[in-house]
């Protein structure tokens, strides 16, 4: 295809636009799903809502950790499309995919038995622990069906495909919501399962969504074990910083829930209400990272960088207006949030820690942004030393923090803030005025 023959390079805004939206709304459907999970469990009391949160923040952070394999596989393939090589593209899908396999499966062997220990690791104790163990040791089982779904989205969205993955996971999502509602509260034929019941309809609906990905590859690809040793190892390299960064990225909202956690019950599970709306925005915030990550992969295989900043210009403009529309949106709703999300016990400790989040929102549209305008370049290492600096500064942030306060979750959600204002800041710098050895400088 002629480069002039882009749509990108005669209406900017509205390609953007036209593959950013069904990104967005396949990646708001998940988090939207958690949501409704997470209300169906908080009419279950506090104890069990904070229970989910333990259990899908140990999960959510050990699947992510991995998430490397999606991101690596979208640039490669973006990149290769770009220089009109489908058979490599093919080669990167196939071997991402069978990558996702093996890790799901160590996933499995090494988490499961220790499971308990993790969740004490997160403040858990008692009646929450013992619910978060449950849920997790279920999950578990689907380690493999999510890791494939990352990369399947990842290799689908490298090759501009953005409608495929919002199929699948509008099925996969529905699905799951009817899991759910049978399998907690024991409708139809099954028996009240709670906070088990959670896991299990996400097991089942993230394994069929999985199968629907590969087969996708397998007939616009093919698939084939052919590849080689150097193959794997090209990629584990290009992984190895996305899987440092990524591993400090979960491990920091990790160590907030912990936080959270201990300060009691209540601030549990206010956190987690928060935390599910913040996972929501922050991912329709992504949209637009995945967008320019692909058009700038693309454009950098097609050796003509002008466009690839015309794509990050574009991409900035959209995201940080979306950002300030998602904060006035999140207070403005505060109170359909509480009525759905929070226990009354915790509402007092909620609502200043909900106006931090709120306000944040413009910060995460241009961290993640830039992060999507990066991961087009490959500056994977680049990222992950933003994301140390970043860390260091959150961590001790949050260690700071007198946890016996009574405003000790709203300093949670600043700390949180300026975590992200660290990573907007040095991601902004490396595309202006390019600082390092930026490839935007080129």
């Amino acid at each position: 295809m002629k480069i002039l023959a882009h749509p990108f390079t005669k209406n900017p805004h509205r390609t953007l636009l036209a593959l950013s939206l069904p990104v967005l709304i396949s990646m708001t459907a998940e988090p939207m799903t958690a949501l409704i999970d997470t209300a169906f469990v908080a009419s279950l009391g506090s104890v069990a809502l904070a229970a989910l949160g333990v259990g899908t923040t140990a999960l959510s952070s050990l699947f992510w950790i991995f998430n490397f394999l999606s991101i690596g596989a979208q640039t490669e393939v973006a990149q290769a499309d770009g220089k009109g090589q489908p058979e490599k593209a093919g080669g990167i899908a196939s071997l991402a995919l069978s990558m996702a396999v093996g890790f799901g499966l160590l996933l499995i062997l090494l988490i499961l038995p220790s499971a308990d220990w993790l969740a004490s690791i997160l403040g858990a104790s008692g009646d929450v622990q013992a619910e978060a163990v449950s849920y997790m040791q279920i999950r578990l089982y689907g380690a493999p069906a999510v890791l494939l779904m990352l990369v399947s989205f990842g290799v689908l969205r490298g090759l501009q495909d953005m409608r495929t993955p919002l199929w699948i996971a509008l099925g996969v999502n529905a699905l799951n919501i009817l899991l759910d509602w049978l399998m907690i509260f024991g409708n139809g034929p099954f028996p009240a399962m709670g906070v088990a019941g959670s896991a299990l309809a996400s097991t089942i609906s993230q394994w069929l969504g999985a199968l629907a990905g590969v087969a996708v590859i397998a007939t616009k690809l093919g698939l084939s074990l052919s590849f080689s040793f150097s193959d794997v190892k090209r990629l584990l390299s290009v992984g190895g910083d996305l899987f440092v960064r990524t591993g400090l990225l979960t491990f920091f909202l990790a160590f907030t829930t912990r936080a959270a956690t201990r300060i009691g019950a209540d601030a549990g599970a206010a956190h987690q209400a928060i935390r599910q709306v913040y996972v929501f925005t922050s991912l329709a915030l992504d949209a637009y990272a995945s967008t320019v990550q692909s058009l700038v992969g693309y454009f950098v295989g097609r050796d003509l960088l002008i466009w690839a900043k015309k794509v990050v210009r574009v991409g900035a403009s959209w995201s940080f207006w979306t950002g300030l529309a998602l904060g006035a949106l999140m207070w403005f709703g505060r109170g359909t949030v509480i009525g759905f999300l929070v226990p009354v016990t915790a509402v007092g400790v909620f609502l200043p820690a909900w106006a931090a989040s709120a306000l944040s929102q413009p910060i995460n549209s241009l961290a993640f942004l830039t992060d999507g305008a990066h991961w087009g370049t490959g500056d994977y290492r680049f990222l992950r030393n933003a994301m140390i600096i970043a860390t260091i500064v959150g961590v001790t942030g949050i260690w700071m923090i007198d946890l016996g306060t009574p405003r000790a979750l709203l300093w949670i959600w600043i700390v949180t803030s300026a975590w992200a204002a660290t990573r907007a800041t040095f991601g902004l710098l490396r595309i202006w005025p390019g600082i390092g050895r930026s490839r935007f400088n080129h």
